[in-house]
């Protein structure tokens, strides 16, 4: 994905650095109703607990959560969490579904965002780590602070 100035997001899934391992990104375009891009665009939309699946040779976001806009005529049964559409060219479609046939491999939101008048996802294709690996990863992190703040302190850097 390339930063363009016209480029504003929405939603993060900051949790998917820390609990995968990630592999290749994508960007996908969503199939949103007009009430739905209202509520994305007002930061009512999370990806926290969204997944992706590859369900009769399409990509489905699943689980991510856009609220009930205030201001439309919704039918009662609104789901905010309900399955959408990921649009993406073949190609891709084809090389997702490879790696995701693959043992323990997932697709991860990661980005909600508009380009150019369009709501777009970004993910990627990870594997999940395990707990040790995590626990060994804040370790390493702490670790790396507590010796910058010492060079910090003698005056090193």
């Amino acid at each position: 994905m390339i930063f363009e100035p016209s480029m504003k997001i929405y939603a993060k899934n900051k949790r998917a650095f820390f609990d995968y391992d990630i592999f290749d990104k994508y960007e996908a375009g969503i199939v949103l109703t007009g009430p739905e891009v209202k509520a994305v665009k007002a930061g009512m939309a999370s990806l926290k607990e969204g997944f992706i699946k590859y369900i009769d040779g399409e990509l489905w976001l699943w689980n991510a959560s856009i609220q009930r806009y205030r201001h439309a005529s919704y039918p009662d049964s609104y789901d905010p969490s309900r399955s959408r559409k990921l649009l993406v060219h073949k190609r891709e479609l084809r090389d997702i579904a490879r790696k995701l046939e693959q043992a323990r491999l997932t697709a991860i939101p990661l980005k909600l965002f508009e380009v150019r008048n369009l709501i777009k996802l970004e993910f990627a294709v990870g594997k999940g780590r395990k707990k040790h690996d995590k626990q060994r990863r804040i370790k390493e992190r702490e670790e790396v602070r507590r010796l910058h703040e010492e060079k910090k302190r003698l005056g090193i850097v």
